[in-house]
């Protein structure tokens, strides 16, 4: 059984160990994250710069620490208003079905048949580059694998002996999905969460990458990778860095999310 943890633990440790350097990052970092000292420009790993220093000088570690926020304020916002749309939507089309439930998931098979990231892409550009479209952006394309495990639950719950008790005793619809039917179906989706966490990092990095993201001087891990690629011969801890926490983070939710769906096999 301990063996069969192993994705959850490793998850865990990943995870609360980016975490506690996301905190540790709002008080302090070893160096002011956009000051910039040209005497020390591509200084490679020393004990005064664990992590080198950039082609401006500035302490990549900071920049990585303070990259942390970002990661996580996305991940976390973008997940939060997909899966809050998402299980809504889902919700009403498992429990009602009928041509409202038709219409509703060919809507969400087209917008799950359009890519991503094109799609985030397509978004930013309209309405504006920098971190909070990206949130919006991110936060819709995960929309529709939130209303598919939401809608599949209810489908299965709407027949069980509980919720016909219910509606007999004249409870209303409102209430038997969000307060009978929602709880029961809550470890899919927390599992959804979790994976949706891990995609939402990886979108994020991706924009910010292209330049479509967070902006200049604050610091993103995809930016990051997009600024250093021109000196990976010069001074290669510059790209190595970023590529490896961005890494860590989609691992971490990933063997997360492999480790809490092995516990529900488990107990079903």
């Amino acid at each position: 059984m301990k063996r069969k943890r192993v994705s959850l633990y490793i998850g865990i440790s990943i995870i609360a160990s980016l975490l506690a350097m996301m905190v540790v990052s709002l008080f302090y970092t070893p160096y002011p994250v956009t000051e910039m000292n040209r005497d020390e420009r591509f200084a490679p790993p020393s004990a005064n710069h664990p992590l080198g220093t950039d082609n401006f000088g500035r302490d990549v570690l900071s920049r990585i620490m303070k990259g942390s926020q970002t990661a996580f304020f996305v991940g976390l916002i973008a997940v939060s208003v997909g899966g809050l749309f998402g299980v809504l939507v889902g919700a009403i089309a498992g429990y009602l079905g009928g041509m409202l439930d038709e219409f509703i998931m060919r809507l969400m098979d087209a917008m799950m048949a359009f890519p991503g990231i094109l799609f985030a892409q397509m978004f930013v550009s309209i309405f504006g580059i920098g971190i909070r479209n990206t949130i919006i952006a991110i936060g819709i394309m995960s929309i529709p694998s939130f209303a598919r495990i939401t809608r599949s639950g209810f489908i299965q719950h709407k027949e069980f002996e509980y919720v016909k008790n219910a509606r007999v005793k004249g409870v209303s619809n409102f209430r038997i999905m969000f307060s009978h039917i929602l709880p029961n179906v809550l470890s899919p989706i927390i599992v959804a969460a979790s994976m949706g966490f891990s995609s939402a990092v990886l979108s994020e990095a991706a924009l910010s990458y292209l330049g479509l993201g967070v902006q200049p001087p604050d610091p993103s891990w995809g930016r990051m990778l997009n600024e250093s690629q021109v000196f990976i011969t010069l001074s290669p801890w510059y790209t190595i860095a970023p590529g490896i926490f961005i890494t860590l983070i989609v691992l971490g939710f990933n063997f997360l999310g492999d480790g809490i769906a092995d516990l529900q096999d488990r107990q079903q």
